[in-house]
């Protein structure tokens, strides 16, 4: 028998498998990856060396203003390690700069005084000023153009009035963005509903290169960079984290050579080659990013490119906020077959895009391939309700995927942290269209 823990919540949960079942543990190679350098240090030398621009001290002489875009309490993001540091730059070159530190909803909900100070630390939040942006503010958002797939690009109008715009994020794995970080602190990070709404549109959605790893021709992506653009982002630092959450490299400087360079170190040390199995056994990473069923389906997207058609993924998500958004909760908790709320999504123009749209559309994608079964803190009904099969404990989620394939003779691929893993299955397309028509019917024999 082999023991596992996963992480789950802000503990952890375990058991123990066979280990011929086990085909093979997804755990990218900068999870094991040591920096000697401490968290603070390796922060102080990509700000003294930074990616195709000048030093941040440098760059604030003789401006009246800085606006800091921060990640929200969705995202693990050490700022209070990053943000002290980055503040004594910025003042050793202009001590009466006036500083705002605005942080990047996207389309969530407002950070609470409480997650900024579990964010930050208590004196910082005293300190400073701090904004939080707010997507449906009209009177804080200006119109700055086009995107180049047509919609409107409305931005918090704070960071355009600014006489320098930074940036402070992490760069991870991203499910339909390739990768997070760099330009994504402007679309989605500061950006009103409408030109979020557009960027995640079906048509984007559904488009073979909108995944996991891939940048290039993304058309989310190509949105997002031009965003940057306009919004005139002139710096950013972002951090690439470990399994437990500390800081093991950084970059710097410009918004799009700085990003690049954490993305190519990113990659090569998170791909992890493997072939399919009948069963993925999976969790996202703990909390804040297991804390609802919206923010588990990042994970799932590394389980669905490690399974086999109409295999079985076992979700380990904690969830203690719940399904994470009522039209995304709504989208499922209906009558219609999934193979019809997938026409639906792809039926949508880019401009009827609806809040949570995109998240639902690749649910339903994963659903369709797979029965999903969630370990959760969760009521059963709420996961019924999303078309899963839920269950306590990892036990009895492998009992029950036995049931589904009628079989225990299958493989097992474990991915402990779904969220930082690129899956390499050897397909050139990771979202597997081609499903079997007799999906619905096979994941309703399931849920009973």
């Amino acid at each position: 028998m082999v023991h596992f823990e996963f992480p789950y919540g802000k503990g952890t949960i375990s058991t123990d498998i066979e280990e011929e079942r086990v085909n093979k543990v997804l755990i990218p190679p900068f999870h094991t990856y040591y920096n000697e350098k401490a968290e603070e240090k390796i922060i102080e030398e990509s700000l003294l060396h930074p990616i195709g621009t000048a030093r941040l001290q440098e760059q604030v002489k003789g401006k009246k203003s800085v606006v800091i875009i921060s990640s929200d309490h969705t995202r693990p993001v050490p700022s209070r390690i990053i943000m002290p540091l980055l503040l004594k730059e910025i003042r050793s070159g202009n001590p009466d700069i006036d500083i705002t530190i605005l942080i990047a909803t996207g389309c969530h909900r407002e950070t609470t005084r409480q997650e900024l100070e579990e964010k930050f630390g208590t004196d910082l939040v005293e300190r400073e000023k701090i904004i939080i942006h707010n997507c449906d503010a009209q009177d804080d958002l200006k119109e700055c153009g086009r995107l180049p797939s047509g919609g409107r690009l409305l931005l918090n109008k704070f960071a355009l009035e600014t006489d320098l715009l930074i940036a402070e994020g992490f760069i991870e794995p991203h499910f339909f963005a390739g990768f997070s970080g760099g330009r994504k602190s402007i679309l989605p990070g500061i950006a009103g509903r409408e030109t979020v709404l557009y960027n995640h549109n079906a048509q984007f959605i559904d488009d073979p290169n909108a995944k996991t790893g891939v940048l290039k021709h993304n058309p989310v992506h190509e949105d997002m960079i031009y965003a940057a653009k306009r919004a005139g982002l002139a710096f950013i630092i972002n951090v690439i984290l470990d399994s437990c959450r500390h800081i093991i490299y950084c970059v710097s400087g410009d918004y799009e050579k700085a990003h690049m360079e954490g993305v190519n170190w990113l990659k090569r040390a998170s791909t992890v080659k493997v072939e399919k199995t009948e069963v993925v056994l999976a969790a996202n990473g703990g909390y804040p990013l297991d804390r609802d069923i919206y923010q588990a389906v990042k994970g799932m997207t590394a389980a669905e490119a490690a399974v086999k058609d109409r295999g079985v993924i076992i979700m380990l998500a904690q969830s203690i906020d719940g399904h994470g958004g009522e039209s995304f909760y709504k989208t499922f908790y209906n009558k219609k077959t999934l193979a019809e709320i997938a026409e639906d999504f792809i039926r949508t123009p880019r401009e009827k895009t609806v809040k949570d749209q995109w998240q639902s559309q690749i649910f339903c994608r994963i659903l369709r391939k797979a029965s999903i079964i969630y370990v959760s803190d969760l009521p059963d009904d709420i996961i019924r309700n999303m078309r899963m099969i839920p269950e306590k404990n990892i036990q009895n989620a492998l009992c029950r995927a036995e049931h589904i394939l009628r079989k225990k003779d299958f493989k097992i691929n474990i991915i402990p942290d779904g969220v930082s893993v690129i899956v390499d299955n050897g397909s050139t397309n990771l979202q597997e269209k081609n499903i079997g028509k007799d999906r619905d019917k096979i994941l309703s024999q399931n849920t009973l």
